[in-house]
């Protein structure tokens, strides 16, 4: 399950962003995935618990944004959404197109719990 690889990575991004941000541990992490990312966000729901045992960010919510497949037309320009098996021009037809969203699994946003600055 490739899935728990991608989650030691993701609670290690986390982690670096709770240090850059001096924060006490992460509550939120909301992951954008699309579906020609090559990972199942089921399997990676069920493996980050695992990478994230004992770590500060244990208790975190883990969410999934879903980007939707757009593919960009070689031949007329246009951009149009595309299905998983069918990455061709939703305009004029074409099939010379370059995929512009839904390969993509990136961090989208940490949500951070920070310790109170103690008054002086």
């Amino acid at each position: 399950m490739h899935e728990l690889a991608v989650a030691q990575a993701l609670v290690e991004q986390v982690d670096a962003v709770i240090d850059q941000h001096q924060a006490g541990c992460a509550t939120a992490i909301r992951v954008r995935i699309g579906p020609l990312a090559g990972v199942v966000p089921e399997l990676l729901a069920t493996a980050f618990p695992l990478a994230a045992a004992g770590s500060r960010m244990e208790r975190a919510q883990l969410e999934f944004a879903h980007a939707p497949i757009r593919v960009r037309c070689q031949t007329c320009g246009a951009e149009t959404e595309a299905a998983m098996n069918r990455l061709i021009c939703g305009a004029c037809g074409d099939w010379h197109t370059q995929i512009v969203s839904g390969d993509e699994l990136l961090l989208e946003s940490v949500e951070l719990e920070t310790s109170p600055t103690p008054a002086s």
